[in-house]
């Protein structure tokens, strides 16, 4: 087997494009690929899937140990011919400006593969040399696989930088892309355009494909890449019996697409069968549900067609005040509002279940890693919990000096049976702002919890759909 990450030189190098192309190109000979991604980002992995057929995961040195990546890196693996390992921001860019915490560098370094290094090389000649040596240098513990330089102008701009690498003979230079406007990538608000709406058509991989097969030398790429043997993968838990198991609804269309593949994973493992539902087309919830799960992603681009599904959102709010266990995060804990309110304030009334609004905004309301404390007991586990997870957001509660009222924070519920359950830190400090909203059964909040962070929190989900574990 062989495996490489694609690390960037910025933000904004072209990854996400350049895995695209890769992936497409290394399927196009026949090889057997799996895709992974860096990093908290939901996106990337969806379009990897397209491409690969196959579900691409996150991997994150900060929301979990580098036992928990190498195990998820091993499982799903294991019948691969080729890994590419899409990196997050910068190569050596982490939680921490100082340390190697959350970067692709210190992933690359745990699986032990070699980077591709991606630069935009626009205007650039000598300099592309000088900024590699300097990449080459920064960490002796790395392993190269080789450079690739984006956005060049033309065929013979290639060439020159391929003159000024010969100056860092440690480097291999692959090659030069020539800029392809009409190949980048669609963005918004939190990133790009996910796969869902955009989807991945014949003409587009094919067009990728001979972007990079013209440009990059990928029989050089293949041959830098050492063969290695991978160790075999944790044994994983015996099946659950059929009859044993919980039937947990999950919220997957164009408005909510945004899971950690290891939650569901995991979710699965703790016993429960994981059934899909769209809040956008489906009338009413599949039957026999035990509990239910709405992920984040863009029920704001979608508001009317969520306000309009009144017989579902009907059905929701009811079970919800009959005690059914609900998980909301980011845009679920939207769905779960009284209203979405655009910032122009034009509103569409949700599900009503929590007693507070939201309201888009025109700039970035948070963004980063968070650590979580239960200060009560919850969906996914008892008071004093721990786990870590992610927030980044366009949106912010807006009713806060009534809902603020309604929001006990001591652990015990306020006015409209609201309690704040969660304790939150950054890498600045608590973040007292940040809420995990309970009400019976229902937690909710703007962060995304990675169940790899603590290997108790499905299974404490499943024991509550089954009724072995109750909320004080």
């Amino acid at each position: 087997m062989k495996g490489l990450v694609i690390g960037g030189a910025q933000s904004g190098a072209g990854k996400t494009t350049f895995s695209l192309a890769l992936l497409a190109a290394l399927r196009k000979r026949g090889l057997r690929v799996r895709a992974f991604k860096v990093g908290p980002d939901f996106i990337d992995p969806g379009h990897h899937t397209l491409v690969t057929g196959t579900t691409s995961h996150n991997l994150d040195g900060w929301m979990l140990s580098k036992e928990e990546n190498t195990a998820i890196y091993k499982r799903c693996a294991q019948d691969a011919q080729v890994t590419v390992v899409e990196g997050v921001m910068g190569l050596y860019d982490g939680f921490d400006p100082l340390g190697e915490a959350g970067s692709t560098a210190q992933m690359a370094k745990w699986l032990g593969l070699p980077v591709v290094l991606l630069t935009n090389a626009k205007a650039q000649s000598r300099s592309l040399a000088a900024l590699a040596k300097g990449f080459f240098e920064f960490d002796p513990k790395l392993s190269w696989a080789g450079l690739v330089a984006n956005q060049v102008g033309s065929p013979n701009h290639a060439r020159i930088l391929g003159k000024a690498m010969q100056a860092v003979p440690e480097f291999t230079f692959l090659g030069g892309l020539t800029r392809q406007a009409d190949l980048a990538m669609p963005e918004r608000h939190l990133g790009l355009v996910t796969a869902l709406e955009t989807g991945f058509s014949e003409e587009l991989r094919e067009r990728l494909v001979s972007w990079l097969e013209n440009a990059v030398d990928l029989d050089l790429l293949l041959a830098n890449l050492p063969e290695f043997d991978l160790p075999a993968a944790q044994t994983e838990a015996p099946p659950i019996d059929s009859s044993d198991k919980v039937r947990l609804g999950i919220a997957w269309d164009k408005a909510f697409c945004f899971y950690y593949q290891e939650n569901l994973r995991r979710l699965e493992e703790a016993g429960a069968e994981l059934v899909y539902f769209s809040p956008l087309q489906d009338k009413s919830l599949p039957a026999e549900l035990d509990g239910l799960y709405l992920g984040g992603g863009y029920p704001e681009l979608f508001s009317t067609e969520l306000a309009d599904n009144k017989s579902l959102k009907t059905e929701i709010a009811h079970l919800a005040a009959q005690g059914m266990p609900i998980y909301a995060e980011c845009g679920g804990m939207m769905y779960l509002a009284q209203e979405i309110s655009d910032p122009k304030g034009n509103s569409r009334p949700m599900t009503g279940v929590l007693p507070i609004k939201t309201t888009m905004l025109p700039r970035l309301r948070s963004l980063g890693y968070r650590t979580v404390r239960f200060t009560t007991d919850t969906v996914l586990g008892p008071a004093g919990t721990r786990a870590r997870g992610h927030e980044f957001h366009y949106s912010e509660v807006t009713n806060t000096s009534e809902s603020s009222s309604k929001i006990n924070r001591a652990g015990s519920p306020g006015e409209g049976g609201l309690v704040n359950a969660y304790e939150v830190g950054s890498r600045k400090g608590p973040r007292p702002d940040t809420h995990g909203y309970c009400k019976q059964n229902v937690l909710a909040s703007y962060v995304h919890l990675h169940f790899g962070s603590n290997p108790m929190l499905a299974p404490g989900f499943v024991s509550l759909m089954k009724g072995e574990r109750k909320i004080a």
